[in-house]
Formats: structure tokens, C-alpha cells, sequence
């Protein structure tokens, strides 16, 4: 009986400081120093929710650069069923799957040139990704441009200004959020 008070006030003193103090220092130090990742990187767009910085969206009108295609369970970009296809490089379904989007993609960027980039036809293994890389990014410019009346340069110069590169920069490979870099698209034409 002796050892039990220790034990009892050692544990209310533990839950106190990692269930109660620990998570309220953490979110109100996230709060004042990230408020924009500490609610969820939402965009607004004429006071309205337009989405989250975080999660793609499934961009189907030529005016909008699209990003990489979803994988997800029933909706495309679902969050709450993330997840990739499950399906090797041999797969033959992922296969067919790849060139379908490979002719679906050359017959609404006929303009473009080169090879489809990868990301545009695989899925991310969460499936809801909304970065690109700028090769990508770029290789749509043509059409996009075309479809909302802008110069091309104009739409290459939006690029570079929503292209992130990681910090420190050998850790990763720079991308371009398709989410931000359309609503930038949208705030163009007002």
C-alpha cells in the first residue's frame, strides 16, 4: 500500500504533463508561429473554402494546370480513403492504365512537346499529392495559356513564382503545388 501513493501521484503527474501541458504548448505554439499549417492549410477563395494546400483536386478544364492522378477509392483526391493502387510495374492493368492517361494527356496538350512526364500518369503512393515537378508544370503551359488568353510567358513566370524548392537544398527536388498555382491562375483573371 505504501508503494501505490507514489505510484497514483507519479502517474497523475505524467498524464498531467504529457496528456494535458505538452499538447497545449504544442498547439498554441503552432498556432502563433504556423497558423496557416496549423489549420490545415486552407484556401480561401471570394470568402469561400476552396480546399486544402495539402490535397490535390482533380483539375479536368483545359484553363487548369492538372496534377498527378489519384489513386484514392471512390472520389478522386479522397481523403479519407488515401492511398496508392497497389499495382507493380508489370501489372498489366497499370500498364493499360498508364497509356490511356499518356493519350488522354497528348490529345489535350497537343501543343506540348516532348515525352508525358511521369507524374502526370502515375499516382503518388497517397494519392492525394497536389505537387508536381516544373518540367511537368511547364510541359502543360502551352495549353493552359491558350485556354485562358495569356501570354506564355506570363504563365512560365507563375510557375517560377509557385515553384517551392526544399530547404536545406539537397534534401529533395523542387515542385509546383497545382492547387496554389491555379487558384494564382483564378486571382489573374479578376
Amino acid at each position: 500500500m505504501s508503494q501505490l501513493r507514489p505510484a497514483l501521484t507519479l502517474l497523475l503527474f505524467l498524464t498531467l504533463i504529457t496528456g494535458v501541458g505538452y499538447p497545449l504548448l504544442t498547439t498554441a505554439l503552432g498556432q502563433w508561429w504556423f497558423p496557416f499549417q496549423a489549420n490545415g492549410s486552407l484556401l480561401e477563395q471570394h470568402n469561400a473554402l476552396r480546399g486544402s494546400a495539402l490535397i490535390g483536386q482533380n483539375f479536368t478544364q483545359t484553363r487548369y494546370f492538372q496534377g498527378r492522378p489519384s489513386a484514392t477509392g471512390g472520389l478522386p483526391y479522397n481523403p479519407e480513403a488515401s492511398g496508392g493502387s497497389n499495382l507493380g510495374p508489370t501489372n498489366p492493368a497499370l500498364l493499360t492504365t498508364i497509356a490511356q492517361r499518356v493519350a488522354a494527356l497528348k490529345t489535350a496538350n497537343p501543343q506540348a512537346t516532348g515525352p508525358v512526364p511521369v507524374e502526370l500518369v502515375t499516382a503518388s503512393a497517397s494519392g492525394l499529392d497536389p505537387q508536381i515537378s516544373p518540367q511537368a508544370a511547364r510541359w502543360q503551359t502551352k495549353r493552359v495559356a491558350a485556354a485562358r488568353g495569356l501570354a506564355l510567358a506570363r504563365v512560365e513566370q507563375l510557375i517560377a513564382e509557385n515553384t517551392r524548392r526544399p530547404m536545406p537544398w539537397f534534401i529533395g527536388e523542387p515542385g509546383v503545388n497545382v492547387v496554389m498555382l491555379n487558384s494564382a491562375l483564378d486571382k489573374l483573371a479578376r
